[in-house]
C-alpha cells in the first residue's frame, strides 16, 4: 500500500512559533506542497489556542498536547506517539534537531530517516540546565546514529558540534532556505548617517548588549541602530530589559518590536550594516543576515562556526570576536568608512543561498531518500 504522504516533518514547534528552526522546517514543508508533494508535519501543540488539526498552505499539521514546560522545551508525550504513527505513512521521515524525542522517535521510525541538525543546544548554567542538556545530547545522538543522512548548515558547524562524531561521514551540508525581499523604501532611515541594523528575538544567545555597547562606542551622533524582533512571547525570556538599561534614553537607539512580514524589507533599505553579534553556539547560521546580504546590505558577523560562513563564502562583511565590544566598533567603523560593493555582495548571496537552491537540494535528497 502507497503511502499518504511524501514527507513528514516532526519538530517541537511550528508555525506560527518563529525562530530560526521553526522558519527551515516550514520553508521547506510549504515549498514541497507546492511542487506538488504531500507534506505532514507533526509537532506540539505550544499555544493551547492552536487547533489541533489544520491545515496550513497545503501542508498537514497535527499538534499533539504539552503536559509540562521545562525551560525552553515543552513536555508532550503523545508528540512521540504521533510522530512514529505518521511516520508509517509516509515515504520519508525528516526530524528536526535539537529534540529531547529524537532518540524515541528514530528508534522506531518505520521510513526512512533524515535528521536536519540545527545546532547544538546552550543552556545557562544550573543543574536542571545541566541535566537537561545532557538529556537532549544522549536523544540526539541516537537519532543521528540512526538516520540515513544528516542535514546540516554548513560544514564549519557540523565540524566544531560536540555531536559530530555520531554524524560524521554522512552529513549533506545545506544552508536553510534564505528569501530574497521585494525591494523595500527606507522608511526606517533617520537621516544620513551610518544605520546599523539587528533583527531577531530578543533573547541572551543575540549579544544585543555587546551590539548596544558597540554601537555606542562609534560616538556619531547622526548614527542609528535599528532594533528589530519580538521581546513579548520568547520561550526561556527576552533580555529587552537589559538592552533597554543599556540605551538609557539614547534617541540613536530605537527598539522597533515585532515586524511583520510586510515591513522587512523596508528596514533592510533602511539599513548600512546588519548586526549579527551572537555568543554562543545556539546560533548556528543565521537566515536574517543573508536575507539582509541579498538586499545589498553588508553584514557584521561574529567569529562563531557557521554564524561566519556567510561572510567567509560572499566576502560581503566583516567577522568579529564574540563579546568583543572594541571589536564590534571597529567593525561598523570599518563598514562605514569603507563600504563594501552591494550589488556585488547580494548577487553573491543569492547565488549560494537562495530559497529556490534550497529546496532544490532538500528535494533531491528526500526523493533519493525514499527510493
Amino acid at each position: 500500500m502507497s503511502a499518504s504522504y511524501d514527507l513528514l516533518i516532526a519538530l517541537n514547534y511550528y508555525t506560527p512559533y518563529v525562530s530560526g528552526l521553526t522558519n527551515v522546517a516550514r520553508d521547506v514543508a510549504v515549498a514541497l506542497a507546492e511542487r506538488g508533494s504531500r507534506v505532514k508535519v507533526v509537532t506540539s501543540r505550544h499555544d493551547d489556542a492552536l487547533p489541533e488539526f489544520e491545515t496550513i498552505h497545503g501542508v498537514d499539521v497535527e499538534r499533539a498536547p504539552v503536559v509540562a514546560r521545562l525551560g525552553k522545551g515543552v513536555i508532550s508525550p503523545a508528540f512521540v506517539t504521533r510522530a512514529i504513527r505518521a511516520s508509517r505513512d509516509a515515504r520519508v521521515t525528516n526530524l528536526h534537531l535539537p529534540m529531547l524525542e529524537a532518540g524515541l522517535i528514530a528508534a522506531r521510525c518505520a521510513s526512512p530517516l533524515v535528521v536536519t541538525y540545527h545546532c547544538d543546544v546552550s543552556l545557562p548554567p544550573s543543574r536542571v540546565n545541566t541535566v537537561q542538556r545532557a538529556g537532549i545530547d544522549l536523544s540526539s545522538r541516537r537519532a543521528l546514529r540512526t538516520a540515513q543522512t544528516v542535514v546540516v548548515t554548513s560544514d564549519d558547524y557540523a565540524r566544531h558540534s560536540r555531536l559530530f562524531p555520531a554524524m560524521s561521514g554522512r552529513t549533506v551540508a545545506i544552508p536553510p532556505p534564505c528569501h530574497e525581499r521585494p525591494r523595500g523604501v527606507p522608511r526606517f532611515r533617520d537621516g544620513d548617517g551610518l544605520h546599523v541594523g539587528f533583527l531577531g528575538r530578543i533573547v541572551e544567545e543575540k549579544g544585543l548588549q555587546y551590539l548596544v555597547r558597540g554601537f555606542q562606542a562609534l560616538g556619531d551622533p547622526d548614527a542609528r541602530l535599528l532594533i528589530g524582533g519580538d521581546f513579548s512571547q520568547v520561550v526561556g525570556g527576552s533580555v529587552v530589559d537589559e538592552v533597554r538599561a543599556l540605551i538609557a534614553g539614547d534617541s540613536r537607539v530605537r527598539l522597533l518590536g515585532f515586524l511583520p512580514t510586510e515591513e522587512i524589507a523596508d528596514f533592510y533599505a533602511s539599513l548600512d550594516v546588519f548586526a549579527l553579534p551572537s555568543v554562543n553556539a545556539f546560533e548556528a547560521f543565521g537566515i536574517v543576515q543573508v536575507e539582509a546580504m541579498m538586499a545589498g546590505v553588508p553584514a557584521l558577523a561574529s567569529d562563531l562556526p557557521g554564524v561566519r560562513t556567510p561572510v567567509q563564502e560572499t566576502g560581503f562583511g566583516q567577522i568579529v570576536t564574540p563579546r568583543d565590544v572594541e571589536g564590534i566598533t571597529a567593525g561598523l567603523r570599518s563598514l562605514g568608512e569603507a563600504p563594501l560593493d552591494r550589488e556585488t555582495g547580494a548577487q553573491a548571496a543569492r547565488e549560494r543561498f537562495a530559497a529556490r537552491t534550497v529546496i532544490d537540494a532538500y528535494e533531491s535528497l528526500f526523493a533519493a531518500a525514499g527510493r
